[in-house]
């Protein structure tokens, strides 16, 4: 019996030391994976550190180049046919007297566009992701379909400008050059392939022989430089249709679109993890994107100023009557018979690199708004979102004609103006949320400015919006019941608008957005990084965790 007892205990024993050592050999992997992962982790940061130290230790001349193009592109939206129709008309009616009206105007844009910059730049993700993260799901499509709707209003004065330059420089029907435009603008999407910044030096070219091609047309005119001057720098409203004209002038510069383009744009950056990183990034971006609007400027008061000089003279009476009704087709008639074939000549190539350039950059960013709103993926993208930007656009402008440009145009601005509010209200409260950028946020005076000046370009367009329909409905010639079902119909859409443009301004931000994973390069950063770390620790033990 005490045999059978010593060889069971001796039998415990072993099993004991066996079990032992096998829980022993675990600890020791588990224990080695551990430092493994640590090792690891650390050398990865490490890693991200010293990429973030050779990129903050670069010359200050080569980490801004390293920017540029973004500001460039965004900026060819202010170049566009539509702003060359409404500069042209303003030159004619009141010669240099609205040039404040840009001046002012590209400040206001210079603003905003900054903080669409800035808002990609500090999440690490641009607007139309934010938009889809924070709205509800019929909130959501309701933006992406006034997005997507904004596109293709952007998209239709480049196409007709485009169509027209071939006509002018080619003798091209109008119909093939919209198809021109079409298969152009999809081959040039192709060189997103080759990275973003192929894209964007291929529109900084463009837009620098558009300004070549208005300074050469402006030197052979020589306008006044003090009238340019006191234009530009002293505010004056005088003359008849003065007040709607620089409204005008004013509401075609924001651009929905672009908010999300520029958003968008600056993702394709390896910008520094570390709070100076961000700092001089968000510093690069805003001084390229001010030298590309100021470029920009330039040409909007070129045109301007060609056209109220050219008016000015005295003309013969069929060229009197082209100055009335000025558009982008009968300006290359003017300028053909008082400068010359030549002049007629550079304007058709000039208008031909707006028309074309534009008609890429909105292709350009339908294709962003589409991703952050639907999340599909990119290769899918880039096979349909052209299609639905650029399809309904050709449809439109072949159906148009050449003999409606001016009246598409100015359709397409009304329609821009009427979905602004639905990507500048977003942009505003998301850049001045702390929950959503942390202390980053805007200071209270940019707030203030942009909130105000925001609040007069979307008061002003209903106004006017509402003001023309009524005012249209009042002197048209249809029966009284159509008017009565027309109003039934409008007034309830546009107290609609209202509601949702108040709902979007008063609906406070409700998520908190994951900021991108940044590795810390600085002590004071550590320490900060630590402290925190210890707070959660200490929550999680009180909370029981």
């Amino acid at each position: 019996m005490e045999e059978g007892r010593s060889v069971r205990r001796d039998e415990e024993q072993q099993h004991g030391m066996g079990s032992g050592r096998v829980a022993a050999i675990f600890r020791e992997i588990e224990t080695e994976a551990d430092a493994a992962t640590a090792t690891a982790a650390s050398s990865s940061g490490q890693r991200a550190d010293a990429d973030a130290g050779l990129q903050l230790q670069g010359p200050m001349w080569k980490r801004f180049l390293a920017h540029v193009g973004p500001g460039f592109l965004v900026s060819m939206a202010y170049l566009d046919p539509s702003n060359l129709q409404t500069d042209l008309q303003a030159g004619y009616s009141h010669r240099y007297e609205l040039l404040w009206v840009l001046l002012f105007g590209f400040i206001f844009v210079l603003i905003i566009q900054s903080l669409a910059a800035k808002l990609g730049i500090i999440t690490g993700r641009h607007l139309a992701e934010l938009c889809t993260s924070e709205y509800p799901k019929y909130v959501k499509y309701c933006l992406w379909f006034l997005a997507e709707l904004g596109v293709i209003a952007a998209t239709i004065p480049g196409v007709l400008g485009t169509a027209l330059a071939y006509n002018m420089l080619l003798h091209i029907p109008f119909w093939a050059g919209v198809l021109i435009c079409g298969a152009s603008t999809v081959l040039l999407l192709g060189l997103q392939g080759y990275g973003a910044r192929k894209m964007e030096f291929t529109i900084a070219v463009a837009m620098l022989f558009m300004a070549s091609c208005f300074f050469i047309e402006l030197s052979h005119v020589n306008p006044p430089i003090k009238e340019q001057l006191e234009g530009l720098f002293i505010p004056r409203l005088k003359g008849r249709y003065a007040v709607s004209d620089a409204v005008a002038l004013f509401s075609v510069l924001v651009v929905p679109h672009n908010l999300f383009l520029h958003s968008s744009l600056v993702l394709s950056r390896k910008i520094p993890s570390c709070s100076k990183g961000v700092k001089d990034a968000s510093t690069f971006f805003l001084v390229e994107n001010a030298l590309a609007l100021f470029l920009a400027l330039l040409v909007n008061v070129a045109v301007v100023s060609l056209s109220g000089t050219i008016c000015a003279n005295n003309l013969s009476l069929d060229d009197n009557n082209r100055c009335s009704s000025l558009s982008l087709n009968s300006a290359a008639v003017l300028f053909k018979n008082v400068l010359g074939k030549s002049r007629s000549t550079v304007y058709g190539l000039a208008l031909l690199a707006s028309g074309q350039s534009c008609t890429v950059v909105t292709t350009y960013s339908g294709q962003y708004i589409m991703q952050g709103f639907s999340g599909m993926r990119k290769c899918i993208i880039f096979l349909i979102a052209p299609c639905l930007t650029v399809v309904p656009t050709l449809v439109v402008c072949s159906i148009g004609g050449a003999s409606r440009v001016r009246q598409l145009i100015n359709i397409a601005a009304i329609i821009l103006s009427f979905v602004l509010p639905f990507a500048l209200v977003p942009l505003l409260k998301f850049s001045s949320c702390r929950t959503m950028i942390g202390p980053h946020k805007n200071s209270t005076c940019i707030t203030r400015i942009s909130g105000i000046l925001s609040v007069v370009i979307i008061g002003i367009n209903t106004y006017f919006f509402c003001t023309s329909f009524v005012s249209w409905l009042v002197d048209s010639d249809l029966p009284r019941f159509a008017n009565a079902i027309i109003s039934t119909l409008v007034f309830p859409f546009m107290a609609a608008y209202i509601a949702a443009v108040i709902y979007l301004t008063f609906r406070k931000v409700s998520i908190n957005v994951a900021l991108p994973s940044r590795s810390v390069s600085c002590e004071i950063e550590v320490e900060e990084v630590q402290r925190q770390d210890d707070k959660d620790d200490c929550l999680a033990v009180n909370c029981g965790v």
